[in-house]
Order: structure tokens, then sequence, then C-alpha cells
């Protein structure tokens, strides 16, 4: 295709006169929504292992399993764990391929690829017949999800205008909570093998959104397709957009990084370093807010309480809180600003982990916690509240935001891998933490460390709502 800007050439990209020209916004949620059964499908991956442990090591009562246990073989608590774990071994491994094919091949196609391993894992979860073929699909799964962390926020940040960024930005994590709610929803009355048949749907629905998406301008100006930037630019900012100042606004970022970026570029130059160094706290941060923690206590929490809640309903009610107030975060992420939902977080999170920690050491002393069954029940729904509208969303969105335009793929990928080695690292000797320190100290080291986010925020991590590229850039700098 042509390199031509509108003009006489492309007569279809003629933008309207100045001062006449304006954005919709349908056709950027539209395709937000198409990118995002990626984040649904690496949801239904993460949640997929709690409804489906219990029925693959079913406890065994009175000489018998329970008939709705498993279709046709079991697995030890040891390969159970393992089933888990492999997710995050493949995360880890599948980052950074996934940021060097988006440069290779765009944005687009690295999504719509990401369908085949999705598809793949899930038809070696449903035919499998032993603890090894659980394996191999979820470390397959695992690569796919971990791609998608990386591609997907990418994609989006790079069609989204300055206005909404913020709200498209956080679609990632809201769908990501929307998968896992499928799952929590679903897989308590469904055998396993239907479960994964249903969670294989959204991949296939991912290549269908896909194929209706535009590939991202600034990957199409980058490569030289102006003409078929400005062609994107028209269907997902309307066709009464000013393509000609949008697609010079990209080149102009691109020229003020020129070359092809190496991985020494993220650590020799300074504003690369700041921006990988604030990514990669956000993603410590958001691991070591204790989210694991509270939500593996929210069922005896809940029956401290006096509740009688059975313990599937009760994870569906923290999914739907967390798919609740993500998109509440979605909406005001662009008012309120990044920074003050990110202090709110951590504040909130570290003070309702103090409360959990109390309450846990007063129980362990034998006092008479009854008449204050509400307070850790209230701690844990306010720490949900808080971790869904800062630190679940906003390093995932800030991510896309802070990169410069020629080490955005780089770093996104290093920064996924650097969370998927604290997912496998809190996961792992979370037990271990539990058993040697007990609760309360378990919560009080989280605690701790939502203090020093608070900090870190507040002096370091810039705002960035409203900001184009070239502004963020400048503020990373010190200018």
């Amino acid at each position: 295709m042509s390199n031509n800007g509108p003009g006489v050439t492309n007569p279809m990209l003629y933008d309207p006169p100045e001062g006449q020209a304006s954005n919709t916004k349908l056709m950027q949620f539209v395709a937000g929504v198409g990118v995002s059964f990626a984040a649904i499908s690496a949801g239904t991956a993460l949640g997929w292992t709690s409804p489906v442990l219990s029925q693959l090591t079913p406890v065994v009562e009175n000489g018998t399993t329970p008939s709705n246990s498993t279709d046709g073989f079991t697995i030890t608590t040891e390969e159970g764990s393992w089933v888990g774990s492999f997710l995050a071994i493949g995360a880890f491994l599948g980052a950074l391929p996934a940021g060097v094919l988006a440069e290779k091949i765009g944005r687009k196609y690295t999504t719509m690829s990401l369908a085949l391993p999705y598809l793949v894992s899930w038809a070696l979860i449903i035919f499998a017949n032993g603890a090894g073929m659980l394996y191999a699909g979820r470390f397959l799964i695992g690569i796919a999800t971990g791609a998608s962390c990386v591609v997907a926020p990418m994609f989006i940040s790079e069609f989204a205008e300055i206005s909404i960024r913020g709200a498209l930005g956080a679609f990632f994590q809201l769908f990501l909570t929307v998968g896992i709610l499928f799952v929590y929803a679903i897989g308590p009355y469904v055998s396993w093998v239907l479960l994964s048949v249903m969670c294989a749907i959204f991949p296939a629905l991912l290549i269908v959104a896909m194929f209706i998406v535009p590939e991202s301008p600034t990957y199409l100006v980058k490569t030289g397709r102006r003409s078929e930037a400005a062609v994107a630019l028209k269907w997902f900012w309307g066709p009464n957009c000013n393509t000609q100042n949008a697609v010079e606004a990209i080149q102009s970022d691109l020229d003020a990084v020129k070359g092809e970026a190496k991985v020494s570029d993220l650590f020799t130059k300074a504003i690369n370093r700041n921006a990988l160094f604030i990514a990669l706290l956000l993603m410590f941060f958001q691991q070591f807010s204790g989210i694991n923690a509270v939500i593996f206590y929210t069922v005896p929490i809940f029956q401290s309480a006096g509740s009688t809640m059975d313990p599937a309903i009760c994870g569906i009610v923290v999914g739907v809180v967390q798919v609740l107030m993500t998109f509440v975060s979605s909406v005001l992420i662009d008012k309120a600003g990044r920074r003050v939902l990110l202090l709110q977080s951590s504040f909130i999170m570290g003070s309702c982990l103090v409360v959990l920690g109390v309450y846990f050491k007063l129980q362990a002393d034998k006092a008479d916690v009854s008449g204050i069954g509400w307070l850790p029940l209230a701690s844990v729904v306010m720490f949900i509240i808080s971790f869904s509208l800062g630190f679940g969303p906003i390093p995932w969105m800030m991510m896309g935001e802070l990169c410069a335009p020629d080490v955005k793929g780089l770093a996104s990928a290093l920064t996924v891998m650097f969370n998927w080695s604290l997912v496998f690292l809190v996961t792992k000797t979370f037990g271990t933490m539990q058993d040697t320190l007990g609760a309360d100290w378990t919560f009080w080291f989280f605690g701790f460390w939502m203090a020093v986010g608070t900090l870190y925020v507040f002096f370091k991590v810039p705002e960035t709502k409203g900001k184009t590229n070239a502004e963020i850039q400048a503020l990373l700098g010190g200018k």
C-alpha cells in the first residue's frame, strides 16, 4: 500500500477543515473489548485451579471418592501444586518472545496468534489422562497468559486517545477479573472438563475480534506505512478525526527516539531506566500487596464473622467485587488521575493488612474475638475494593504509558517477566510464611511493603493523566 498521507491519492482520507475535526470514542472501546478477549482468556487460566483442584484431588470420605470429583483420574496434592505453578513458569517464559514478536509482525497479529497456544492448551487439558498432560497444558497456557500481559496493554495504549487512555488501559485488568469471575461462577457447578471446554470459547472469540480490529497506528507509522496508519485512525477515532495531525504526532514521538532499541538502552539511557524502574516497582508492590494472602483467608474470615456462606459463593462474591471496582477504576482513572488511586490503594490496603494481622494475633492468643468478627470482614472487603481501584489495574496501564515507543516492547516484556517471577515467588513461599510466621506476621509483612509503596508513589511516580508520550518522557527526564 502507498505510504502517502491523506490527499489526492487517498481521497477517503480527506480530513475535515481546520477547527471542524472531532473524535469519536465508540470504536476505541469496541477495540478495547476485542483485544481484551486475551485478558479474559488469561483470567480463565488464572482462576481455573480454584474450582478444579478440589475435583482433581478429592478428599476421600468413608473410603469413597465423591462422584463428581473427577473425570477419569485423580492427582496428588503435590501434583496439584505443580498444576498451579506451571502457569507462572510459562508466563515468565512467554513474556519476552511476545515483546519481540509484537515488534516484528505487529500488535494485531501477535494478539491474534495468542489464540493458538490458548486453544492447544485447553485441548491438552480437556483430553488429559494424567498429571503430565495437565502440566503441558498449564505450561502452554502460561506462555499465552504471559504474552497476553505484554501485548494487550501495549496494543490498547497505542490506539487510545489521551482523554480515555486511562479508562482503556484499565480494560486489561477489568477483563482479567471478568475471566476469573466466569470460572468462579461456573466452575463449582460443572465438571472440570466441561469448564475447560467453555473456557476455550474466549480465545476463539479473540481470533474473530482481531479480524475486525485494525493494526496499531503507532506500529504502522513506525514501519513506514503512514497511509495505513491514517486508515486505522479513521476506524479507531472516527471519520472526522484529523489524521494528518495524529500521524505527525506519532511520527514526532518516534523521531525523538530514532534507531533500533537494544536491551542495553533500557539501562544506559536515564529516561528509559526511570520508566522501567517505575514499572517494575509498581508490579512489585502489586504482588507484595498481599492480595493472594487476603483471598486465601477470605473463607475463614467470612466464617469468623458468623457467615455460613458456601466457599464457592464466597469466591463469587469476591470476584463480583473485583469486577465492579475495577470497572469503577476505569471510570475514575482519567478524572482522579493515577497517583491518587495508587496512593489510596496502598494506604488503605496497608491499613487493612495491619487490622487483619491484629485480628489473627488475638485469635492465636486465644482472645475472644467473637464480638469483632465484622472487623476482619470489613477489612477484606475494603482491601479488595482498594486493590481493584488502584494497584490491580494501574500498574498494567502505566506499563504501556511510561515507556518510549522504541523500547516499549522490550520494557513491557521485562516488566511482565518480573511480575510473573514475583507471582511464582509469593505463591510458592506463602505456605511456608504462614507456617513459620503465622497469619498475623504474614499480614504485617505485606502491610510493611504497602507502607513503602505509599511513600514510593508519593515521591517518585509521576502523574501521566492527560499527557502525551513526549510530555511523559520529559517528566521522566526531570524536565
